[in-house]
């Protein structure tokens, strides 16, 4: 019997060849009917239980916290702590290893990750999934170290220095950039002078020996750490486009220059290309063959270990300067001049991977009068979203539809009718716009919109309302008893039953504290800064947010390789066991965040 335990689900996977021995020697099989009580609150556990066959279901009174079935471990928080602070009755008849308490308290002192699966909370078990998967993240090369990538020397000039003497120094040195010290006017730290500003030098019309290089040189000077990641720097290079950064040391000292030829042919993916592709594309038919690219490019990082966070931000950045460009060459120039193109939902929050229906819209100057062809123009860019892959959004929200569009004066409007009648529809719309995000044009005619609605829409009624969305997907006990088999096998929608309410009940209270940042990550800071969330419980969010977003992922990565449609679904049955445990871990950090934002927000009463 003992040779049949399964060490391959967690926490056992994690144990050397002599702990799982001792597992062997000590362990013993249980039977429990139906309706039995496996632990009372108070009982002091002695032993861990490890499900053979049947379910048990965790209460709090009448709450249920949580169901194990086949291959999941209980409790392992009680028979640490010595008494069990809820109630475990079986649901189905259950068949059970039962570890004693004495072997698991030695495993515990032998092996901490061990430990931490075990009885550790969600933020514990995903750091400690990724301790033990550093071999493999290390071949993941985003997550290495700046210092690790080739760094070109940092050559220093003052910057009295002329033109002629610096082209002198490129060419003595094969370097195509100095640092420039001693700025004039005023500014203060180093300057950056490349052979990309020479041009301007040239193009200047003085003699280059009368041009001294502090008159061209760049500033202020974009830094990153040595000991930053190498994926984060790309964002950098990305969201700046600029060719080369500054490498400081711990002591702020200038290291070297991290080119971004040298970066990206370090990390050997195709995020570079995408962004070179896209800048050189000459027509809607080069930009369509970079939006076939980010697809693959986000599959390959997956695969590689790269962190959701930091996909989700290239992911935006590559998708906001496809946008740019495509609508540049579908707009005229006054247009692109006299009006901003924005996108919203997780393309706007910067949470989008996998390509996500059209959620944009579009701000006319007021008193600018727009080209007669605007419903052309806008039904073209949209049609050219959908070739690039972004399917159609079914309720609309798009630019080729008049309702999304306007001056700023009916923008303004809009806000007022959404803010003073709140009905269903009036506050999805609400919603939607909060998450705005401008990608091409005047984004300042954006900017005051965003702060009317964030002003008008801060009152505590209209917020209650608002949040209400959050119980919009029904019982979340029909999605627990799926996540366990006990109604049927029909695969969990992991937006309905965890995404929306963490980016929406996040996006409820940071509309009644009126913050402007779009991103979940940025409003949670910004709430646990301004004390309105516990710091434990706003990590717990991020982080149960990006574990949902990695499996929906992970499934939607699936559906494609079997040329299905992308559904955001999850079959549970399909699940490794940890990945099922930290499944519930944030399901639970949902249930969590519901009854905080129905107690804080009065939404019983709304």
């Amino acid at each position: 019997m003992p040779n049949a335990f399964n060490f391959s689900a967690s926490p056992f996977d994690c144990l050397s060849a002599d702990e799982q021995a001792l597992v062997r020697a000590s362990v013993d099989i249980a039977y429990y009917p139906e309706g039995a009580v496996v632990l009372d609150v108070g009982d002091a556990p002695q032993h861990l239980f490890v499900v053979i066959k049947g379910f048990v279901t965790q209460a709090d009174g009448d709450e249920v916290l949580a169901t194990y079935g086949p291959e999941d471990t209980f409790d392992g928080r009680a028979l640490v702590s010595g008494r069990a602070s809820s109630r475990f009755v079986v649901t189905e008849e259950l068949v059970a290893y039962q570890l004693a308490r004495t072997t698991v308290k030695e495993l515990i002192a032998r092996n901490t990750a061990f430990g931490a699966l075990l009885f550790s909370d969600l933020g514990h078990k995903l750091s400690t999934l990724a301790q033990r998967a550093e071999q493999h993240e290390a071949q993941s090369l985003m997550l290495a170290r700046v210092d690790q990538a080739f760094l070109r020397p940092a050559h220093v000039v003052d910057a009295g220095t002329d033109i002629v003497s610096v082209v002198r120094l490129f060419q003595q040195q094969r370097t195509t950039s100095v640092l420039v010290s001693g700025l004039p006017g005023g500014r203060e730290g180093l300057g950056i002078f490349s052979n990309t500003t020479l041009q301007r030098a040239i193009l200047d019309g003085r003699p280059l020996a009368q041009i001294t290089v502090g008159e061209l040189a760049s500033h202020p000077l974009i830094t990153v750490r040595a000991s930053d990641q190498l994926g984060d720097a790309m964002a950098l290079l990305l969201r700046v486009r600029v060719h080369r950064l500054a490498v400081l040391g711990d002591d702020g000292r200038v290291l070297g220059i991290l080119e971004a030829l040298d970066l990206f042919s370090f990390l050997a993916n195709q995020s570079h290309l995408i962004t070179v592709h896209i800048e050189q594309a000459r027509d809607l038919d080069g930009l369509a063959d970079a939006a076939a690219q980010v697809t693959r490019l986000i599959a390959a990082l997956h695969h590689s270990g790269t962190r959701v966070a930091l996909m989700a931000q290239l992911v935006q950045q590559l998708n906001a300067r496809l946008f740019e460009r495509a609508w540049q060459m579908i707009a005229p120039p006054a247009l692109l001049a006299n009006s901003c193109l924005f996108v919203m939902g997780s393309e706007g929050r910067g949470e989008q991977l996998l390509k996500t229906d059209q959620d944009n819209g579009l701000v006319l100057r007021d008193g600018y009068a727009p080209p007669p062809g605007l419903q052309a123009l806008c039904d073209r860019f949209s049609d050219t979203l959908t070739r690039f892959g972004y399917p159609e959004c079914p309720g609309g929200i798009m630019v080729r539809n008049a309702a999304w569009r306007g001056t700023q004066a009916q923008w303004g409007e809009r806000i007022r009718a959404w803010l003073h009648e709140p009905g269903g529809e009036q506050l999805m719309q609400l919603a939607i716009f909060l998450d705005a995000h401008a990608v091409a044009g005047d984004p300042q005619l954006l900017a005051p919109l965003r702060r009317q609605a964030l002003d008008g829409g801060s009152n505590d009624a209209l917020v209650a309302r608002f949040a209400l969305a959050i119980d919009a997907f029904g019982n979340p006990g029909g999605w627990w008893n799926r996540l366990l088999g006990l109604h049927d096998d029909a695969p969990i929608n992991l937006k309905k039953a965890g995404i929306f309410p963490i980016v929406h009940g996040v996006r409820s209270l940071a509309l009644a504290q009126r913050i402007a940042a779009t991103s979940t990550a940025e409003r949670l800071a910004a709430l646990t800064e301004a004390g309105v969330l516990d710091a434990q419980i706003g990590q717990e969010l991020l982080q149960s947010l990006h574990f949902l977003m990695q499996l929906r992922l992970q499934a939607g990565l699936a559906e494609l390789q079997t040329q299905r449609a992308v559904t955001g679904q999850v079959d549970p049955t399909r699940l490794r066991s940890l990945e099922r445990d930290l499944l519930k871990d944030a399901l639970s950090v949902v249930k969590r965040f519901k009854v905080v934002l129905h107690q804080r927000l009065r939404l019983d009463a709304a």
